[in-house]
């Protein structure tokens, strides 16, 4: 471990700087209890980045943001050959998200950078902190678009022609918010990608481990149905002359469970967003939206549970003579990620004293896209109850400072210490 050797093995960043940063961010678009309502191209997803860009600017980094939003706050190497080692996550949040879900990687990041200000210390290697946009896809699905659009899986005008509830596209409100950028998405080229992230699950404080080192990250596949019956009378019309769509979604959903529980160990699967038309107390639907969230590790497990609930979604519809569609809105196959990169974490967590195990991510990220153009990696910190995507969501001061020091020991050793 050269690079970190040579700058000293007993480095740490400023863990009161990093809290105050994250706690100053939490303050832009707060929600109703404690957390954040930070949906990506609104108006507080803008105050958010121009808060990160100022401080970005003030510690000496160049700004580049590209046509999906994405930013880029580029610290100089000293070899201007060397391909950059980019670090980061997203700052935009769930309707009700909490305060470090993504914001930890993209501070922590920032931390890194301002904490080698301090010490005066240079790479070899430029660093560069990245805020990916769209990593949520709670406003515009699918999730991690911007990455996925860098990383050559979604076209640009498949990204712009995404569309929220109110109809509102990806492309519109970018260019509203004052964001798009003029670089080529996927243009730069990275020599090494890193995030930093909450575990979003409990195992960690489960296990009394301090360091999530993450060797891979479960497949995922978003299967949006729309399903389509009869609107009708709640009260006049006959149990046997209904259409009855929201009947059909309740039967798949019991079928979603039975899919997941039939998969395991190693398999995931739910519902988390549902739309009834016309929504009304005494109208039955005559159209119900839905997405299908089902994951796993294993590339069989997770295409065999994608045909099992498409067959039988088509079965419980035609029984019942509801319409049933389905729309694949997000997708991506299991993750390993770069041993070397992995290996670092693993050695900075030890050289730190920190208690570790390696891990399985259950969520998606932006480094699950940044893996298939660099050699990627992720660090984790436990989150208290394993409790994400909610505005109770929380993680100690000591926990934050301990991701970040093993990320910011992991960047050194790839960037490369000059004397």
């Amino acid at each position: 471990m050269a690079g970190t050797a040579a700058a000293g093995e007993n480095l740490r960043i400023d863990g009161e700087r990093l809290w105050d940063s994250l706690m100053q961010m939490a303050k832009v678009g707060p929600g109703v209890a404690g957390g954040n309502n930070r949906q990506t191209l609104t108006d507080a997803d803008a105050e958010g980045r121009a808060l990160f860009a100022r401080w970005c600017e003030e510690a000496g980094c160049t700004m580049g943001v590209d046509a999906m939003g994405t930013m880029f706050a580029t610290r100089a190497g000293e070899d201007p050959e060397a391909l950059p080692v980019y670090v980061g996550s997203h700052l935009d949040t769930q309707p009700t998200g909490g305060k470090y879900d993504g914001v930890l990687g993209v501070l922590g990041a920032l931390e890194v950078v301002r904490s080698l200000n301090d010490l005066g210390i240079r790479t070899k290697h430029p660093i560069v902190v990245t805020n990916w946009a769209n990593e949520e896809g709670a406003r515009f699905a699918p999730a991690m678009l911007a990455s996925g659009v860098f990383a050559g899986v979604h076209s640009l005008d498949y990204a712009y022609g995404r569309r929220d509830l109110e109809g509102k596209s990806y492309g519109e409100e970018l260019a509203r918010i004052g964001w798009k950028g003029e670089e080529e998405v996927g243009a730069r080229r990275m020599h090494a990608y890193y995030e930093l992230h909450i575990e979003q699950g409990p195992i960690l404080e489960a296990e009394g481990r301090t360091i999530g080192v993450v060797t891979h990250c479960q497949g995922l596949w978003w299967l949006e149905f729309t399903l389509t019956g009869r609107e009708a009378h709640t009260g006049s019309t006959p149990m046997a002359m209904r259409t009855n769509a929201g009947l059909a979604m309740a039967r798949i959903f019991e079928m979603v469970q039975e899919v997941a529980m039939a998969a395991q160990p190693g398999a995931v699967g739910g519902v988390g967003q549902v739309t009834f038309s016309p929504n009304s107390r005494n109208v039955l639907p005559g159209t119900v939206v839905f997405t299908v969230d089902i994951r796993s590790p294993d590339q069989a497990k997770l295409d065999g549970m994608r045909a099992a609930i498409e067959s039988r979604a088509a079965a419980i519809c035609a029984e019942l003579g509801v319409g049933c569609a389905v729309d694949p809105v997000g997708h991506f196959d299991p993750v390993t990620f770069a041993p070397e990169l992995v290996a670092n974490v693993r050695a900075a967590a030890e050289r730190l004293g920190f208690s570790h195990m390696d891990l399985i991510s259950g969520a998606g990220h932006d480094a699950c896209w940044a893996a298939r153009v660099a050699p990627a990696t992720m660090v984790m910190c436990p989150c208290v109850g394993g409790l994400s995507h909610n505005e109770a969501e929380e993680i100690s001061p000591d926990w934050a400072a301990a991701g970040t020091d093993v990320l910011f020991h992991a960047v050194l050793e790839t960037a490369g210490v000059v004397a």
